[in-house]
């Protein structure tokens, strides 16, 4: 059991990190790219996207958590690692119910305009270029703790 364990840690950890990386760094910047001439299609299809990785980032942090929580008990509280991940589950709480919900309704209030044809377009820059950093932040701590694993720091 135990062994199951820790093969689901590194497959919840490598399906949350590896979401993140894929999404933001190779799916988003393909599909404005791709659909260049639509970039509110682009922009809907993206955010579904980082929606879904959200909840993919709260189900893995979960585990993970528990994971770590069960097999250091105290000592968890003490670990770098440990407040990585909580750090990281922090900034998908953020996104994930904060930003992304504030961006949807910036979008629904410019209707029938597209957000960046409206004069909500500076609001929703601002908030967009927050949501980026913070989603930059939690991928590279997300690369720090996939480095940390594989060195077999747990």
């Amino acid at each position: 059991m135990r062994r199951t364990a820790e093969i689901l840690h590194g497959v919840a950890l490598t399906l949350w990190v590896g979401g993140l990386w894929s999404i933001g760094y190779l799916v988003a910047p393909t599909l404005f790219h791709a659909l260049g001439n639509d970039r509110q299609l682009a922009g809907q299809l993206a955010g579904r996207l980082f929606e879904l990785i959200g909840w993919v980032g709260l189900a893995c942090a979960a585990y993970l958590l528990a994971f770590v929580l069960v097999r250091l008990r105290g000592a968890a509280w003490r670990r770098w690692d440990f407040w990585l991940l909580l750090l990281m589950l922090l900034l998908t709480v953020v996104g994930l119910f904060g930003i992304q919900p504030l961006l949807a309704q910036l979008k629904a209030d410019a209707l029938p305009r597209e957000v960046m044809a409206s004069v909500l377009r500076d609001r929703f820059a601002a908030w967009h270029g927050v949501s980026s950093i913070l989603y930059l932040l939690q991928s590279l701590l997300g690369l720090l703790l996939v480095a940390a694993t594989a060195r077999g720091v747990r």
